[in-house]
C-alpha cells in the first residue's frame, strides 16, 4: 500500500459505506487488524478524486482531499420505469430486502411487526435475502435472494420498510432498499437516518419513522388506505427516475475522470 503514492497515477477512490468505522462492538482484534480500517484515510490522501455516496462520507473524504464528489447510489430505471405491480388478491404485503449483515435491523422492529400482525392478521409480511431471518412471534414468508428473480420477488410487495438504528455506521448508509422499493413505484417507510431523509420525502412519496408509534402508525396508514399508497408509488417512482437514476447522475459520474 505505500507504493501507491509512488506510482504516479491518478487514483479514483469509491466508497459507499462509513468504511474507516465497524458495525460490531464485538469484533475481534484479528478482525480489525485485518480490516486495517486506517487505510482509509491514507487511501483519501492519495487519491485524485474520491466519489461519496452521500454527504456524510464526503464530510469524511474532505477532510483528507478536497476532490470529493457525491455520486448517490443509483437505479437502473430503464428496468423498471414501465413495471406495473400486479395482485391477484387483496391481501397487504409488508417487505424487505436485505443481505444477512444488515438482518439485525429488521429483527429490532419485530415488536412493531408483531402489532402489525395483530392489528392486521391479513397482512403478510415477506423477507427476501440470503439467509432465513428468526422471529419467535410473528408469521412471514422467506424468499431465498438471487439476482434473476430479484424484481419480480420486490414488485409483489405493497409497502417496503427499511428501519435503521442512529449511530455513525448507519449514517454512512445510502438507502439501497428505499431506493430498490421506490423505483418500482412501492412507497418505504424507512428510519429518519442519513441519506433516507433525502430520499424519502415524508407523507409524499413514504413515510420517516423514528419510535415505535410512529413505526406503527405510518404503516397502519399505508395498510388502510390503497389509493395513499398508489399515489406515493407514483411520487416514489418519479423522484428516483429524477434524482437517483443512472441517467440523472451521469454528469456526477462523468465529472470523476475530468
Amino acid at each position: 500500500m505505500v507504493c501507491i503514492p509512488y506510482l504516479q497515477k491518478k487514483i479514483i477512490y469509491d466508497f459507499d459505506d462509513a468504511l474507516w468505522l465497524t458495525d460490531r462492538k464485538d469484533e475481534a482484534k484479528v478482525i480489525r487488524w485485518l480490516k486495517w480500517r486506517s487505510k482509509i484515510k491514507s487511501i483519501c490522501q492519495w487519491s485524485y478524486k474520491i466519489s461519496c455516496g452521500n454527504d456524510y462520507l464526503k464530510s469524511y473524504a474532505t477532510t483528507f482531499n478536497r476532490n470529493a464528489i457525491i455520486n448517490p447510489t443509483t437505479i437502473d430505471t430503464t428496468r423498471t420505469i414501465n413495471l406495473q405491480i400486479k395482485k391477484d388478491n387483496n391481501t397487504v404485503i409488508i417487505g424487505w430486502t436485505g443481505t444477512h449483515s444488515t438482518l439485525k435491523y429488521l429483527q429490532e422492529k419485530e415488536a412493531v411487526l408483531i402489532q402489525i400482525q395483530k392489528k392486521y392478521p391479513s397482512v403478510e409480511f415477506v423477507f427476501i435475502s440470503d439467509i432465513k431471518p428468526f422471529f419467535d412471534s410473528i408469521r412471514f414468508r422467506f424468499i431465498q435472494w438471487n439476482l434473476k428473480n430479484e424484481i419480480d420477488d420486490l414488485i409483489s410487495i405493497d409497502i417496503g420498510i427499511m428501519p435503521l438504528p442512529d449511530d455513525p455506521w448507519t449514517r454512512g448508509k445510502c438507502g439501497f432498499k428505499a431506493l430498490q422499493f421506490m423505483a418500482l413505484g412501492i412507497p418505504c417507510v424507512a428510519s429518519p437516518v442519513g441519506v433516507n431523509s433525502k430520499i424519502v420525502e415524508h407523507n409524499v412519496n413514504g413515510m420517516l419513522a423514528s419510535s415505535d408509534a410512529e413505526w406503527i402508525t405510518s404503516l397502519s396508514q399505508l395498510i388502510e388506505n390503497k389509493s395513499l399508497r398508489n399515489s406515493m408509488g407514483v411520487a416514489a417512482k418519479e423522484k428516483i427516475h429524477a434524482q437517483f437514476s443512472l441517467s440523472s447522475n451521469s454528469n456526477n459520474f462523468l465529472d470523476l475522470f475530468s
